[in-house]
């Protein structure tokens, strides 16, 4: 199926994935399936990010771990990275980005109905995180769910908030990527220390009234692999298989990059941005090639904030959305993966 280039409104209006109907008000309406009853899309309506004021740089670290600026630059391209500090936990970096997107999208807390955080870094298992994150917020009563999938754990959330907005479930949903990954770093290691950094990304999820802004998701994971990054023993600490992670990430993604983009009706070369998981510079420059978008501005947050695991994606992209460097409408590709050799991507609409 080829895409209509002729304006914003090419985006997933023929997809079978979702097909539209004329309903008996004689408005727009997508079927999750042939004979399913109806349902409306749903759109980013806005974004917001938060990072620590504390700035590690490659000169810090050379004092702790034998390492230098060159050697780091050269082998992942980071220059700096934002550690938070042991006052400030998981859900508060969430909830200050939270709070941005919502701002930005004009709404109060009490429009949310649903809050999804994606992190790996949550110390306790009871309350999680969304439920933290909605009392700092002051949401009243919203469903509040933690999704752990590490590296691609905010494309899965966002697909998980855009089926249950399509399905009717909620209304409005804030998504949210946060990780604070120096609390699970070894800082001996000076393969994996000099890659981390904390921050937090959000989205506000809504209804769309038109046109979907939230492509289909392609989603999956190599479990027999599961094994190349880990966040496990007491304490936890990250560890990670980089060469086996460097090969898959690679060599497996661009085609499913590119399968993305076909859910979307699209091919590489309409994308206006590319948002790709921000591991580091030698997987992200191959795999984006790759891809073949040509076209398109290409995320490198990577440099100034590290490696954030489930924020580094919502991070990035509202960095993007903030400087003006895409706009409204535009078709931008997120695609997450990682911990559990897991993937999911798809095509947004810029808010």
């Amino acid at each position: 199926m080829e895409a209509d280039k002729a304006g914003a409104g090419f985006l997933w209006l023929h997809l079978p994935s979702y097909p539209r109907v004329i309903d008996q008000t004689g408005e727009s309406r997508y079927l999750s399936n042939e004979g399913d009853s109806p349902m409306n899309g749903s759109r980013i309506a806005a974004v917001g990010h938060y990072q620590p004021a504390r700035v590690l740089t490659n000169e810090d670290l050379a004092g702790m771990v034998d390492t230098s600026d060159e050697w780091i630059r050269s082998r992942v391209g980071i220059r700096t990275r934002r550690i938070a500090g042991p006052d400030e936990p998981v859900d508060e970096l969430a909830a200050h980005a939270a709070a941005k997107a919502l701002a930005a999208a004009g709404l109060t807390p009490a429009d949310i109905d649903l809050v999804l955080v994606a992190t790996s870094t949550a110390v306790d298992r009871s309350p999680n995180m969304a439920a933290r994150v909605a009392a700092r917020l002051g949401i009243p009563s919203p469903a509040a769910m933690d999704i752990n999938v590490v590296c691609a754990g905010f494309t899965h959330a966002l697909a998980t908030a855009d089926h249950t907005v399509r399905a009717g479930a909620a209304t409005r949903a804030l998504v949210i990527g946060a990780d604070k990954m120096s609390e699970v770093a070894d800082w001996t290691d000076r393969t994996t220390c000099v890659l981390v950094g904390d921050g937090a990304g959000a989205a506000v999820v809504e209804a769309a009234e038109t046109e979907p802004g939230i492509g289909p998701v392609l989603w999956g994971s190599v479990p027999e692999m599961g094994h190349a990054v880990r966040i496990e023993g007491q304490p936890a600490r990250f560890a990670q298989e980089g060469q086996s992670v460097y090969r898959w990430a690679t060599t497996q993604l661009p085609p499913l990059a590119r399968r993305a983009c076909e859910r979307a009706g699209l091919v590489p070369a309409d994308l206006a941005a590319v948002v790709l998981h921000q591991a580091n510079l030698r997987i992200i420059d191959p795999l984006a090639q790759k891809l073949g978008a040509v076209n398109a501005v290409i995320a490198r947050d990577v440099t100034e904030s590290g490696n954030t695991s489930a924020a580094s994606i919502p991070l990035a992209f509202s960095k993007l959305v903030e400087q003006g460097a895409i706009s409204t409408g535009d078709p931008v590709l997120l695609f997450g993966f990682g911990g559990n050799l897991s993937y999911a991507g798809q095509v947004v609409r810029c808010p």
